[in-house]
């Protein structure tokens, strides 16, 4: 008989061998800390309008050059369990507001730094928690009062330009001016009247070439292929789209045709040719100038949409045949068969143009009412393009926030500051052991202005002593970071246009509180064993998904 060995006492002996467990202060709570502010430090130097870039190269040997946190973040596949809980908490920031996922881990990251230091102090993890909500609380108090800046008219290019400066301002330094016209242009041009702003009607399209002061924004929907037919060009256009191929229909039926003479033979194919034809010109009839498909388009219907001047575009997306529906205002239909007027897009201009050496079909919707808006973006490399459009991506998504709510604070670390001086001051008012706690959310804030002027260069320092001496008075609430000053300096941000959303730092503050204190409370970690076989697929942040 085996001896049998007895596993040690405890959460142990319940597990499966090669189960770990850990417990306690130092082995769970501290590890954890550890592990989010090396996180949260390597987010640090990608923030603000002179962040680093970061090269990464993902899972599949893609490469990435960014400093915007959301992609970084989502190609890092991030393993650690307690970093994944603020990698989550700036995914619901990215899908609440948009903008704001580096806010998120480095405020988180400096909370859990500050808790260290009251860990260590003897202060328990249930009393720094409770301290956090209590400022969390206080700051959502104090957050309105420091609004500078409300749009109400989001129609006026030129204001929602102003109010787009500072968020682009820290993607793309130096292209504010150009970018921000661009994204307001194309956002008011499809503002609906009542329903709300869908980020998903503005579109962008890359082509390589030339440089980024040729991008334009198309009101209407461009595609990189070519038309199908002889017909490269229609002019206030009746548009009809089908999510089928164009082609001599197959019955849904297997049969079989017995075929006795040569003569059947020519005519069994004739009929087919002969449907083929009455049904195109059928739609040629309905006053159809462009006919889309979502499937191949046959040699023998080509002949026939050549034949009654019926421009053919052949779109392989169902998404995309989705979006051109709502640019044109049409609907998609199933099988070939005469449409009727209703179902029919109206377009001012379907074209072939060429950019560089790439051709593209654009529909424009120049004079009448278009749903949907596409960004051209030109650019000398990929990775380039790529950035802009994160760039125009959160651009895109502060616009849809403003519309919902077009209250701004301050920037530039000026918010931080307030918030922190009269935190700093209610924590004097609190009796038990929460002030300590209350005090370190307020230093935690101080991050913010001291990333920005260690990443432009300058003394973060010195810059925090010139912040809290201005904002001393309430006159100097909306003094922050001068990033243009050769010297460490500040700067009143409302003569700047540098304003942020106020659901973005909102949400950033409640994102990150609650990813700090939900990691705070962990005091056990218990990982299984690992199951053995190939990771299962995930396919994150595809376009196709909306």
């Amino acid at each position: 008989m085996a001896l049998s060995v007895p596993k040690a006492p405890g959460v142990a002996q319940m597990l499966k061998d090669g189960a770990k467990m850990y417990s306690g202060l130092e082995e769970a709570v501290y590890r954890n800390i550890t592990a989010c502010k090396e996180f949260s430090q390597t987010m640090r130097s990608a923030y603000g309008p002179n962040g680093m870039n970061k090269m990464i190269i993902n899972h599949i040997e893609k490469q990435f050059v960014t400093s915007d946190a959301g992609t970084i973040m989502r190609e890092l596949d991030v393993e650690h369990p307690a970093a994944k809980l603020i990698v989550m908490a700036s995914q619901m920031q990215d899908a609440e507001v948009g903008d704001g996922t580096n806010f998120v881990v480095v405020f988180a990251g400096a909370l859990l730094e500050a808790a260290e230091e009251l860990l260590r102090l003897g202060i328990t993890t249930a009393e720094i928690a409770d301290g956090y909500e209590k400022a969390l609380n206080k700051s959502l108090d104090i957050l309105p009062k420091l609004v500078c800046h409300e749009i109400e008219d989001f129609r006026d290019v030129a204001k929602v330009k102003r109010c787009l400066n500072a968020c682009i301002m820290s993607k793309q330094y130096s292209e504010e001016e150009f970018l921000t016209e661009l994204i307001a242009k194309a956002c008011v041009s499809i503002l609906p009247d009542k329903s709300t702003f869908n980020v998903d009607n503005i579109r962008v399209c890359k082509i390589l070439g030339s440089g980024l002061a040729k991008s334009e924004v198309v009101r209407g929907m461009v595609f990189k292929r070519f038309v199908e037919g002889d017909v490269t060009y229609a002019e206030k256009a009746k548009v009809v789209i089908f999510s089928c191929p164009i082609d001599i229909i197959q019955t849904e039926t297997k049969g079989t045709v017995l075929i006795k003479s040569a003569d059947e033979l020519m005519n069994f194919s004739a009929g087919e040719e002969n449907l083929l034809e009455s049904q195109i010109k059928s739609i040629a009839e309905a006053g159809v100038k462009v006919v889309v498909s979502g499937g191949k388009v046959g040699d023998m219907a080509l002949h026939f949409l050549n034949k009654y001047g019926l421009m053919a575009v052949r779109l392989n997306s169902k998404f995309d045949l989705r979006r051109l529906s709502r640019a044109v205002n049409g609907t998609v239909l199933p099988r070939i068969a005469t449409p009727s007027q209703e179902e029919l897009g109206y377009c001012d201009k379907v074209c072939i143009e060429e950019l560089g050496d790439t051709t593209i079909v654009a529909f424009r919707n120049e004079g009448a009412e278009s749903r949907i808006a596409t960004i051209v973006i030109r650019g000398a490399t990929n990775n380039f393009m790529d950035d802009i459009e994160r760039a125009l991506d959160d651009g895109v998504n502060n616009f849809k926030g403003l519309t919902r709510d077009g209250r701004y604070v301050p920037g530039a670390g000026a918010t931080e500051i307030e918030l922190a001086t009269q935190l700093a001051a209610y924590a004097d008012t609190l009796p038990g052991l929460e002030q300590y706690a209350v005090r370190k959310f307020a230093t935690a804030l101080e991050v913010f202005p001291k990333a920005l002027a260690e990443n432009s260069g300058v003394n973060g320092t010195e810059i925090i002593n010139q912040l809290y001496l201005a904002h001393k008075d309430a006159a100097g609430k909306n003094i922050g970071v001068d990033i243009e000053a050769e010297k460490a300096g500040t700067v009143d941000v409302t003569k700047k246009d540098i304003f942020d959303l106020f659901q973005s730092k909102y949400w950033g503050i409640k994102y990150a509180v609650g990813a700090a204190n939900t990691i705070l409370k962990v005091d056990q970690i218990i990982m299984a064993k690992r199951a053995g076989g190939p990771k299962p697929k995930q396919n994150t942040g595809s376009d196709d998904e909306s």
